[in-house]
């Protein structure tokens, strides 16, 4: 399964409810472990205003910077151009194609939490894109 003939590349998206927290640190760590291997987007269905400080502390930390990144509202082009489809509690605002693979990755929402809040839920993020990786035979 592949987004276009003219882009063999898998296409994946991470979707939350506000785009600032956890959709963020997938497509980050996506982008850090896969480089231009992977297509990667992230949006959210109500996104906020920016990335969550206590997200961006937190990525800082492992390296990765995403203090640059803004939220953006999930469109239906970007569902209908992406192979994996990746939730992380947007509940019944994502929509849903026929033909889409879509993972629902249970986390904690970090919105309104500090940095050791965080940590965790980086950490299962972190792994939960590992294993993305390795099912789609990407190297890390």
């Amino acid at each position: 399964m592949t987004s276009s003939s003219a882009d063999p590349r898998p296409s994946v998206l991470f979707v939350c409810v506000h785009n600032a927290g956890r959709s963020q640190m997938g497509a980050a760590f996506l982008t850090h472990l896969a480089g231009d291997r992977v297509e990667v987007r992230s949006a959210g269905s109500a996104p906020a205003d920016t990335v969550n400080p206590a997200v961006v502390a937190a990525m800082a930390e492992v390296g990765i910077d995403v203090s640059a990144e803004t939220p953006k509202v999930l469109t239906v082009e970007a569902v209908q151009s992406s192979d994996v489809v990746i939730t992380m509690g947007c509940g019944d605002t994502c929509p849903v194609f026929p033909g889409k693979r879509y993972l629902d990755w249970q986390l904690d929402d970090p919105a309104g939490r500090g940095v050791d809040a965080v940590r965790p839920i980086r950490e299962e993020i972190e792994r939960g894109v590992r294993g993305l990786l390795a099912e789609l035979g990407i190297a890390a």
